[in-house]
C-alpha cells in the first residue's frame, strides 16, 4: 500500500506542478467551476468534431488535487465521444466515492486519484473538473459549484 500511496503523491505533485493541457481553447465550448470549500476555480474548454472531443484543456487555480485531476482528465477524454467521456465520469466518480478499502477500478492514470476516497472532503477537489467537463459538454452557462 505504501508504494501506491507514493505513486499517488508523485503523480498528483507532477500534474500540479506541470499541468497538462493548461490553456484556453478558442472557438469551442467552455464552462466554469468553483469549489467554495477549497477555493478551487477553473474553466474547462472543449473542442468537438460532431460529438467527439478533439481537444480538452483547462485554466484556473486550486489545490494540488484539483489541478492534477483536471490535468489527468483532459488527457483522458481527448478522442472520446461525449457519451464515452460521460461514462468515464461515472466510473471515476464511483472510484473516488467508494469505501476506502474497496478495490480500485482500472482507469489508467486516473486510478491514482482513488486515494482521495480516504479523505472525503477532498473528493470535491478531485471531481470539480469532471462536473465542469459535464457542464461544458452540455454547453451550460452557469458556474458549476461543488456545494
Amino acid at each position: 500500500m505504501s508504494d501506491l500511496q507514493d505513486l499517488y503523491q508523485e503523480v498528483i505533485l507532477d500534474h500540479n506542478r506541470r499541468p497538462r493541457n493548461f490553456r484556453a481553447i478558442e472557438g469551442g465550448r467552455r464552462a466554469g467551476g468553483y469549489n467554495p470549500l477549497c477555493g478551487d476555480k477553473l474553466t474547462v474548454y472543449l473542442r468537438l468534431d460532431g460529438d467527439r472531443i478533439t481537444e480538452a484543456a483547462f485554466q484556473g487555480s486550486g489545490c494540488a488535487i484539483s489541478k492534477a485531476s483536471a490535468s489527468l482528465m483532459t488527457d483522458a477524454v481527448k478522442g472520446k465521444t461525449l457519451a464515452e467521456a460521460d461514462a468515464l465520469f461515472e466510473r471515476f466518480h464511483h472510484m473516488v466515492t467508494a469505501a476506502p478499502d474497496a478495490p480500485v477500478d482500472e482507469l489508467g492514470k486516473l486510478s491514482v486519484l482513488a486515494g482521495v476516497r480516504q479523505f472525503p472532503v477532498r473528493v470535491k477537489c478531485a471531481t470539480l473538473a469532471w462536473h465542469t467537463l459535464r457542464a461544458a459538454a452540455e454547453a451550460r452557462e452557469a458556474i458549476v459549484s461543488t456545494e
